[in-house]
C-alpha cells in the first residue's frame, strides 16, 4: 500500500527521483526540444549567476515558442547580464511573454502603459494579468 503516493499518476515513474536524475530527465528533455525544459534551465541558470548560459538556454527556448524564456530575456536585456543593454529587445522579449499568456510580463505591460498617461489601457493589461494569475 501507499505505492501509488509515490509514483506520477501520469507517467508511473517514482516522484522522489533526486537531483542528479532529475537533472539528467531535464537534459533528455533538452535534447529533445522541450522549451519548458530550456526555460527551466535557463533560469536556474540566471538564478546562480550563469548569465551567458541562461541567455544561451532561453533564447532556444524562445524560439521555441516558451514564455518564461521570453520573460527571463526580458530581465537580462534590461539589466545588461549576459547581453548588452537593449532596450528594443528587452520590449520585444516582454510583449512576445506578455502575448504568450505570462502574467507577470502582463502586468509589466500595464505599469509602462499607466506610466505612459494610458489608464485605461493599462487596466486592460492589469486585468488579463490578473486572470492569468497574477497576484501581488
Amino acid at each position: 500500500e501507499g505505492s501509488l503516493q509515490e509514483k506520477c499518476p501520469f507517467c508511473r515513474h517514482t516522484t522522489h527521483i533526486g537531483i542528479a536524475r532529475g537533472n539528467k530527465n531535464i537534459m533528455k528533455r533538452i535534447e529533445a526540444n522541450d522549451p519548458v525544459a530550456m526555460s527551466v534551465i535557463g533560469l536556474d541558470r540566471y538564478e546562480e549567476g550563469d548569465y551567458n548560459a541562461a541567455v544561451d538556454y532561453c533564447t532556444k527556448a524562445s524560439e521555441l515558442g516558451d514564455a518564461a524564456a521570453h520573460y527571463v530575456l526580458s530581465c537580462l536585456y534590461d539589466e545588461g547580464k549576459g547581453v548588452e543593454k537593449d532596450v528594443k529587445k528587452k520590449e520585444y522579449h516582454r510583449e512576445e511573454a506578455a502575448i504568450s499568456g505570462h502574467p507577470k510580463a502582463r502586468h509589466n505591460l500595464g505599469c509602462i502603459e499607466f506610466e505612459n498617461c494610458r489608464p485605461e489601457r493599462a487596466v486592460k493589461h492589469w486585468i488579463i494579468a490578473a486572470k492569468l494569475g497574477f497576484d501581488l
